[in-house]
């Protein structure tokens, strides 16, 4: 619909764009959405292949989420949760902490990703200010992204997103982070950094198993519990950023799973509401809890950190259905045949000249295009766009991340289109 485009222009700043390019670059306005699909006002349909930003994971309009919505509607859509409480917050945090690991069973709210790690950070700083520890650095991984506020941008390390603002930004460790299994020397390097600056460190804060948009680098789980573990024995504390990784993306429903240790504090966001509507949450521990919990004149032992929609009942209420559809549907055990399939599409990319580092975890698949041409995966996100898939690239990196109810039949119509392309050689 040319003119809902231009009349979008005229007054909208785009998210993660230089605007510049829409001059060349049509926008797509979308009517609606169902299942994996996106569909224009032209009622053209495009597979959503990036699960709109990693949040979507059952489904466009999902129709049991919209109904759990609409009835929530019907009965409240806010209160503050300063003083005052719902049954929707407090039905998903106790879900919540029941298929977590122990001790993690207090949660804080936030509104999205870059809010909760901006938590995380403030607690864990706040509570090494109470306890009388002079720390005031965090220890992050190097090709880290942690989101876009000024705190979440200083534990990251991609230059593109972070450079710019560097005067802003808290001083902070970085290491270097490895790929694949090998980590050996990551390790080692890793053991002289804490060693040498653990007084400093108020956290360790990394995203496990995958550094999403770190070009969708996939890492060791020895590594991340080996480092951890040694962290741990200086006194420094454990944040695990699985806002992009939790709710089944690696293969089980949190990727500490699979890491064998339990963080102080989870960030969750992005998949808790089926791609409903914007929440987070940061879970923590009654150890911590209990350092901020005392009399009010105590002067700056409480956490008076807030946000406006902090626990939104609409957002809790599609939190619960997502969590519905997990306990009633073994979407993790199901995943892992559909994750299979999909591999097997994946690998055969392998027979392409112009394909690269071709890696999976989980329901993440990625590929690098081997190719010298300026924005060769913005050429592909294009060509993918006019066969029907929304393949929106990280770089040169081109990732498929859809939505769980995928169909294999899908599934092929996005590799024949990925294939397609790559015979074109477009790049």
């Amino acid at each position: 619909m040319q003119n809902l485009a231009q009349e979008d222009l005229k007054y909208i700043w785009h998210p993660c764009t230089q605007m510049q390019d829409h001059e060349s670059i049509p926008l797509i306005p979308i009517k609606r959405g169902e299942g994996v699909y996106l569909y224009d006002f032209e009622n053209r349909s495009y597979i959503d292949g990036i699960s709109s930003w990693w949040v979507n994971i059952f489904g466009h309009c999902n129709p049991y989420i919209s109904q759990k919505l609409k009835d929530q509607v019907e009965s409240l859509e806010h209160v503050l949760l300063a003083g005052f409480t719902h049954k929707p917050v407090v039905e998903l945090s106790r879900r919540l902490c029941e298929l977590l690991p122990n001790p993690l069973n207090k949660c804080f709210y936030a509104d999205n990703g870059s809010s909760a790690i901006e938590v995380a950070l403030k607690m864990s700083f706040h509570k090494a200010q109470i306890e009388g520890k002079r720390k005031t650095k965090f220890l992050s991984l190097r090709n880290a992204y942690h989101g876009e506020t000024l705190g979440a941008l200083s534990v990251g390390n991609v230059d593109l997103y972070k450079k710019i603002y560097a005067p802003l930004l808290l001083d902070c460790i970085e290491v270097d982070v490895p790929s694949g299994d090998e980590y050996e020397k990551e390790i080692i390097a890793f053991k002289e950094v804490v060693a040498r600056n653990h007084q400093d460190i108020c956290a360790f804060i990394l995203e496990p198993l995958v550094q999403c948009a770190g070009n969708m680098n996939m890492y060791s789980k020895k590594f991340v519990k080996e480092a951890v573990e040694f962290a741990r024995s200086y006194d420094i504390e454990i944040i695990f950023d699985e806002i992009a990784v939790g709710f089944g993306r690696t293969g089980s429903l949190f990727a500490l799973e699979q890491c064998e240790v339990i963080p102080d504090y989870l960030c969750l966001s992005k998949g808790i509401t089926g791609g409903f509507l914007p929440l987070a949450v940061v879970i923590t521990t009654d150890e911590i809890y209990q350092s901020f919990y005392a009399p009010y004149k105590q002067i700056h032992k409480a956490f008076l950190h807030s946000h406006s929609y902090t626990g939104n009942p609409l957002a809790c209420a599609c939190a619960n259905a997502v969590l519905d559809i997990f306990e009633k549907e073994n979407v993790v055990e199901n995943n892992k045949e559909l994750s299979l399939y999909i591999q097997g599409r994946l690998n055969k990319l392998s027979d392409f000249k112009n394909v690269e580092n071709i890696r999976h975890c989980g329901m993440i698949f990625a590929f690098d295009l081997k190719v010298k041409k300026y924005r060769a995966g913005l050429s592909f996100f294009q060509e993918a766009l006019k066969e029907g898939v929304l393949l929106r690239p990280l770089g040169n990196t081109i990732y498929f991340m859809p939505p769980y109810v995928i169909t294999n039949d899908q599934v092929d119509k996005v590799f024949d289109s990925v294939e397609k392309i790559l015979i074109k050689k477009v790049f």
